[in-house]
């Protein structure tokens, strides 16, 4: 799965010098968290709401609301966006491209095409999608959790056992270290679903749900 099949494309943009506070309305209004910065054609930050907000001034501020005015017409984008930017490119796999996020505790990555041109947004929203759409959560069916040994043919062993029921999904981690068990997710559908962890039982699986 690749970051071009999941992100917002033409993402919502501003310029250096547009005002804090114009921003601040356009992520409100347009209901989106972070707008890539781009002078011209480049790209030369980025800005998220919470950015935004913290450039406002406290409300125990003591300046008069003139003063406030003022001070808030001449703070642009410029002066609070980060950079450089943490981006993602169109051809990378989902999982890299979460995995950025989660070093780096963003929400999101603006995304670059061949040329480097700016090509979209992708986001944690963005990542969860994806997610749940390997996981088969759209296409129905049960869910089974299964322990098998770590060994070559422990999958063919439960996918022999779950026919004639079809599987949609498959995911794996590592539970007991090298040699020891995996825990397998599967989600399957089709005939016979009611019957089938009995089927995985006699295989000699064990079913934990």
């Amino acid at each position: 799965m690749l970051v071009s099949d999941w992100m917002t494309r033409d993402p919502l943009t501003v310029t250096p010098d547009t005002p804090v506070m114009d921003a601040l309305k356009m992520i409100k209004e347009r209901r989106v968290r972070r707008l890539p910065v781009m002078q011209g054609s480049k790209m030369v930050g980025i800005t998220t709401r919470k950015d935004l907000k913290d450039a406002m001034p406290s409300k125990a501020t003591t300046l008069s609301v003139w003063e406030l005015n003022y001070l808030l017409s001449k703070l642009t984008v410029e002066e609070i966006m980060a950079r450089p930017v943490i981006t993602a490119t169109e051809g990378e796999h989902m999982e890299d491209a979460a995995l950025r996020m989660q070093e780096h505790k963003i929400g999101g990555l603006p995304v670059v095409g061949e040329r480097g041109e700016l090509a979209g947004i992708i986001t944690t929203s963005d990542v969860i999608r994806a997610f749940t759409d390997i996981m088969g959560l759209n296409e129905g069916g049960q869910r089974l959790t299964l322990d098998m040994p770590d060994v070559p043919g422990s999958l063919q062993k439960a996918v022999s056992a779950v026919q004639p029921s079809n599987i949609v999904s498959v995911a794996t981690y590592d539970i007991d270290g090298p040699g020891g068990n995996r825990r397998f997710v599967l989600r399957v559908n089709g005939q016979d679903t009611d019957g089938v962890r009995d089927r995985v039982r006699a295989a000699g699986i064990s079913v934990l749900e």
